[in-house]
């Protein structure tokens, strides 16, 4: 990059930190606004709604109801060749709110957008804001991606709150289960003989899993919980469920694992004599390969903002549908940090610290960072070729 190229390039970014900066306080609103109304995935109604608002009242095109889902959103500005998907999510968990700072994304992803937007026909791009609803194992991107709402564009980004910052969350495939099983009711102490205890097809399923562990590869994970034990002791379970997820590093290695798991709960009904029925929830979610240079820009910058990224430190064994994206396009996921430790993601404590000074900056710090990302692959012939042409060769 020549000396002229680069002054340029720094007057853009200043120029976005400084259109983030000015909106952060509205980022830090619709981040607490998202926060104070959680909503479960494919519910996120009054989320989406805001985001889109936010945008709109920028001067994007916001199309609503995309792919067939009413809280998946597409919000576009700039008419360059060259586009960029800024992802967002904003749903949450079940009883524990955002646990995982979905408003956090939420709201990085929009002020990212803003700091673009007026730089796009400098930079010769098409900036997309993409809402991806139902992360938390409905797998809103995957659906998105297969009805062509990521067509033509050419690189993908989102950041997403930790306790520390990370270059990359270790992404593991995970398939979601939902698993039932059904006897017969019967008196449970008078005759009991006459029942058949879907929760005791259950409990050896459970026993079945524990046993298989020790055949494991060193990344495979099972894990779940009882949605449905019965409905009272004195009455012999006829009806049982439970949701699992099934893990490895790849979706090849989860293609052997998930038939084994599958047969530890058909020994539970054959056990039992009880009938077993599954489904899976969504599609897959796959492993997570981070876009390289991407990746190294995304560092680069973070740090420029005073970000650090500890040596040794990792996250593993979390899986997003943000992965799928990674292996249809060049992708990035990084970890922004919250300073929440000691809470985690997945803590009610976490949750609280989503809404703390250092989750604001954080909005702030991501947004920034993506802009600036950005504009390095805009301003870099070699990269913005490189990542152009591959969408001609179809991927």
């Amino acid at each position: 990059m020549s000396s002229a190229a680069g002054g340029a390039s720094t007057a853009l970014k200043d120029a976005a930190r400084s259109t983030i900066q000015s909106a952060a306080p509205g980022l830090e609103d619709l981040s607490h606004r998202i926060h104070a109304h959680p909503e479960l995935g494919f519910e996120e109604e009054l989320s989406s709604a805001w985001v889109a608002e936010a945008l709109a009242a920028a001067g994007f095109n916001v199309d609503i109801g995309v792919a067939g889902l009413p809280t998946a959103l597409v919000a576009s500005a700039g008419s360059g060749p060259f586009t960029i998907g800024i992802c967002a999510e904003y749903d949450a968990l079940p009883g524990i709110g955002h646990a995982c700072g979905h408003n956090v994304i939420a709201a990085s992803a929009v002020g990212a957008a803003l700091g673009l937007a007026p730089l796009a026909d400098d930079l010769g791009i098409t900036v997309k804001v993409l809402g991806t609803p139902a992360e938390e194992g409905g797998g809103g991107k995957i659906i998105m991606l297969e009805r062509g709402v990521f067509e033509g564009v050419h690189a993908a980004m989102m950041v997403h709150p930790a306790p520390l910052d990370m270059v990359q969350m270790q992404c593991l495939a995970v398939a979601h289960l939902d698993v039932d099983f059904h006897g017969k009711e019967a008196h449970a102490s008078a005759f009991p003989e006459q029942g058949l205890n879907a929760a005791d097809a259950l409990t050896v399923s459970q026993v079945a899993i524990g046993l298989l562990r020790q055949h494991f590869r060193g990344r495979d994970q099972v894990h779940g919980i009882v949605t449905k034990g019965g409905e009272a002791p004195n009455i012999v379970p006829a009806h049982t469920s439970a949701k699992y997820y099934i893990r490895s590093d790849t979706l090849a290695h989860l293609d052997r694992l998930q038939p084994r798991v599958i047969r530890c709960f058909e020994a539970g009904a054959l056990a039992t004599g009880t009938k077993m029925e599954y489904r899976y929830i969504s599609a897959p979610y796959s492993e997570f390969t981070a876009d390289d240079t991407m990746s190294s820009l995304y560092k680069a910058n973070a740090e420029a903002l005073g970000r650090r990224f500890p040596a040794g430190h990792a996250m593993g064994g979390g899986s997003t549908d943000m992965a799928n994206i990674s292996l249809a396009l060049p992708a990035i996921h990084p970890m922004v940090g919250i300073d929440s430790l000691p809470a985690v993601n997945h803590q009610p404590e976490f949750t609280a610290a989503c809404i703390t000074p250092a989750a604001d900056k954080a909005i702030v710090d991501g947004a920034v960072a993506m802009a600036w990302t950005t504009v390095d692959l805009a301003t870099d012939a070699i990269e913005r070729d490189r990542l152009m042409s591959r969408a001609r060769r179809g991927r």
